[in-house]
């Protein structure tokens, strides 16, 4: 939230390709990050409507090949209408796993430079979860990729780990 600037930081610097984000223009910020957090939210819609509104000119072969990088498109498949399935109120027929799942769709279609995922994995099983971080892994060479977790399975592709400790971020070696 910080780096998207939804915050305001009181001390020290945050910088985006060495560039302070205060000197950023905020419409440039967002549209080069995407951003998934433990809540994904729906709209009362069709799963594929719902990720759509990742990237409006989606082809459907772009949606599934998104939503098999989030390990979603089997669950999909099993729905009574596949891609045209409602989701209901909020998502009220999903689980909290498939939602999140969803939202990494969502993210894997956007295609943004700057991937921001806090606790992506959080409502995924283990099984899942190793897809994901396989597709996730995969884009790292040509992706900003931030994530936040207390798993230290999800935390095993990191390139880089740092720990917050009484306000002050260390990196581990």
């Amino acid at each position: 939230k910080l780096l998207l600037r939804f915050w305001q930081k009181e001390t020290g610097d945050i910088l985006y390709n060495g560039i302070d984000i205060n000197e950023i223009n905020t419409d440039s910020l967002l549209s080069n990050a995407t951003m998934v957090s433990q809540t994904t939210y729906l709209f009362d819609d069709t799963v594929k409507e719902n990720l759509r509104i990742a990237k409006p000119e989606a082809t459907l072969e772009e949606i599934q090949d998104a939503c098999r990088k989030a390990s979603v498109h089997d669950f999909i498949m099993t729905l009574p209408n596949g891609y045209q399935s409602k989701v209901g109120t909020l998502g009220d027929n999903l689980s909290a796993g498939e939602k999140q799942r969803i939202g990494l769709a969502r993210a894997f279609l956007r295609g943004s430079k700057l991937i921001l995922l806090d606790e992506p994995t959080s409502n995924v099983d283990s099984i899942n979860e190793g897809i994901i971080l396989k597709s996730l892994k995969e884009q790292k060479h040509d992706k900003c990729i931030i994530l936040v977790s207390h798993r230290e399975s999800t935390m095993a592709i990191a390139d880089r780990i740092y720990r917050a400790s009484e306000g002050v971020m260390h990196e581990q070696n």
